[in-house]
């Protein structure tokens, strides 16, 4: 099938009629999001929200996420999206019928929330640990998974506003990177067809304004405390009012001359956050997300981005309770090191078996 001369896979069509046979007319619908929600999560919300309104009716709808937002190019987002977004603790997640999890999986969750149990679960990060849905449609090769969710807005046969349009393509440009990290055909075809109908100068609008001023004292740090080892920079920030701090400055470092991928840490609250960047073809970030932290920790990603969170406990255990800059620098580079000669040990039995 091809609707404006977008592929649709039969994959989608396949999972759009399972999706259609589990909505009730006039359902309610609460649409989940894990951690400060980007925006290919939100986009991708809006989008099942339109579906399931436009096709069955909703008599309620929310907008939840695990933590409130942080970014301010996402808070400027999401207030010209018009949306509310409420925390989970601040919704009775039992007055509604259907919970979706879009852009994450239940395994995602810290304990506190393992209690949580989706219903459905959309998501374009490779599949990771032991749970169950009773609808799920995880697809790892997709740069943005509000390319999947164009392609069911597409099996849905609705008209789609030009705030969704907007949405979606922003979701797309920002989980793609503008295309330098892991994109598919799907990506790109998707992106085109919303460029015809987006609000483009909203999203300029929007990604004018990147970092606030007060992130420039995490960037002088990571000048002064940037370590660096064959093309690999790593850098610990100490305690950090965000995860999007190391977001930023790991993007920013991975623009220097020679640098293959960027390793950028810490501590938000009881976690020890570990964001990678690479340029996705020398390295697999989530592969080294994986085998250098996996055993501490959970997270993962693609090639030109990953995310690993350990419990702060653990890595405390760990370091004898010592968090200082030393410690925590020689925690990462020794870790990453430990990865870096498996790989070369790896390669070289690969040699030798050719």
């Amino acid at each position: 099938m091809k609707t404006e001369s977008i592929p649709i896979k039969k994959e989608t069509e396949q999972n759009f009629k399972k999706l259609m046979d589990m909505v009730r007319s006039d359902d309610s619908l609460l649409l989940l999001m894990h951690g400060s929600p980007d925006p290919d999560a939100i986009a991708s919300a809006m989008a099942l929200r339109e579906i399931i309104q436009r096709t069955k009716g909703l008599a309620k709808c929310a907008f939840v996420s695990t933590e409130p937002l942080v970014r301010q190019q996402n808070v400027e987002f999401v207030f010209a999206m018009r949306l509310a977004i409420s925390l989970i603790n601040k919704v009775d997640m039992n007055a509604y019928r259907l919970t979706a999890l879009l852009d994450a999986q239940p395994s995602f969750f810290r304990d506190e929330l393992k209690a949580i149990k989706p219903l459905m679960v959309f998501d374009h990060h490779p599949r990771e640990g032991q749970w169950q849905a009773d609808w799920e449609d995880i697809r790892p090769n997709y740069g943005a998974l509000s390319s999947i969710l164009t392609e069911y807005l597409l099996c849905a046969r609705v008209n789609i506003p030009r705030n969704l349009h907007t949405a979606l393509l922003y979701g797309i440009k920002t989980d793609t990177g503008n295309f330098d990290r892991d994109t598919i055909f799907e990506d790109i075809s998707a992106y085109s067809y919303h460029t015809k109908y987006a609000n483009m100068q909203l999203i300029r609008r929007i990604e004018l304004n990147q970092t606030p001023s007060r992130f420039l004292k995490y960037y002088d740090h990571a000048y002064h405390h940037m370590n660096s080892f064959r093309g690999r920079r790593i850098c610990y920030l100490g305690n950090i009012e965000s995860a999007d701090t190391c977001v930023q400055v790991a993007d920013f470092y991975l623009r220097l001359i020679g640098t293959y991928y960027v390793v950028v840490a810490g501590i938000v609250d009881d976690r020890f956050i570990i964001t990678f960047r690479g340029d996705g073809y020398r390295q697999d970030c989530g592969a080294i997300a994986q085998r250098a932290f996996g055993t501490l920790g959970k997270g993962g990603g693609h090639r030109s981005a990953a995310r690993m969170e350990i419990p702060l406990e653990i890595l405390k255990n760990n370091l004898g309770n010592d968090l200082s800059q030393r410690s925590v620098d020689r925690f990462l580079l020794t870790s990453l090191k430990r990865h870096h000669h498996n790989e070369n040990y790896k390669n070289d039995l690969r040699k030798e078996n050719l």
